[in-house]
């Protein structure tokens, strides 16, 4: 079952004095490649929360957002009252002022408003733990459903590849015995200069030259291993992709042999088709 890289997660929960946001959002990527913004207060936690969610996403460009809101009565700002008192004093010193308006030019004053480090209990953070597998646990199961989304398009994509290579398999005959047509004719005038031998030797070179048997079943190969592939239980986007090569590797080399404008029409076709699936397979885990 393969899955999206895309997906969001979310979960909070409420403490006695604080509302914890928990978010995740994940769009492909080659690698883990993780943002991270949290609170100055949470960040001594920041290496070990990075690893439960690079452990558990694998591969994708992860946002992670820890949001906290204060519910309680308590604040880690406090007013400098010393360095308040200094500053309206000095104002004072300077202006004729009402004190309201005095003290309100001294808090805007650099120092005058003093915020103390806020320590992070192993009991809150055991909750904010928890809240991350939570979210992490959305996340996946976003990615899951959106691997459903792709399983069915692939599916789709890949049967289509396959109807075509009927067809191909259906008109290669008439275009072999065009291809003889054509080469006999080219040559039929100067026949009675060649040596019949070493011409039915290079008739059989180019008719060689451009037969398709093996493309035509290492591409069937492909699309059933593809599909092969796509049903295993762990999700391979990568694998998927190196599949998806070897695909447009066999319809490649049918269409430089094909010499023949109907066949032609078909690897156009084939070859639409496994650019649908390369688009989404970047998506792929």
């Amino acid at each position: 079952m393969i899955q999206s890289m895309t997906g969001f997660g979310k979960h909070i929960i409420q403490l006695p004095t604080k509302k914890i946001t928990v978010e995740l959002k994940s769009l492909n990527s080659k690698s883990i490649d993780l943002n991270a913004r949290i609170p100055g207060a949470y960040r001594e936690k920041e290496l070990s929360m990075r690893a439960t969610i690079a452990n558990a996403l694998n591969r994708g460009k992860v946002d992670f957002g820890l949001y906290v809101e204060v519910t309680g009565e308590e604040t880690s700002t406090q007013v400098n009252e010393a360095i308040v008192k200094q500053y309206i004093q000095q104002l004072k010193n300077v202006v004729d002022g009402e004190p309201v308006e005095l003290l309100k030019m001294a808090v805007r004053m650099p120092d005058a408003l003093k915020t103390e480090r806020e320590e992070i209990n192993e009991e809150e953070f055991d909750q904010v733990a928890l809240a991350l597998d939570e979210a992490i646990k959305a996340l996946m199961e976003f990615r899951i459903e959106e691997g459903k989304a792709l399983t069915k398009e692939f599916e789709l994509r890949i049967s289509n590849i396959a109807k075509l290579l009927e067809e191909v398999k259906v008109i290669d005959p008439e275009r072999t015995t065009m291809i003889r047509e054509k080469l006999e004719k080219a040559v039929s005038e100067i026949k009675e200069k060649v040596d019949p031998d070493r011409f039915e030797q290079e008739l059989i070179y180019y008719l060689e030259k451009y037969d398709i048997t093996e493309e035509k079943v290492r591409l069937a190969n492909h699309l059933a291993y593809f599909t092969e592939t796509l049903n295993t239980a762990d999700s391979n986007g990568r694998k998927l992709g190196f599949i998806c090569q070897e695909i447009g590797r066999e319809i490649n080399t049918m269409g430089s042999k094909s010499n023949y404008a109907p066949m032609q029409k078909i690897v156009v076709q084939m070859k639409d088709e496994l650019e649908k699936i390369k688009e989404q397979i970047l998506n792929v885990l």
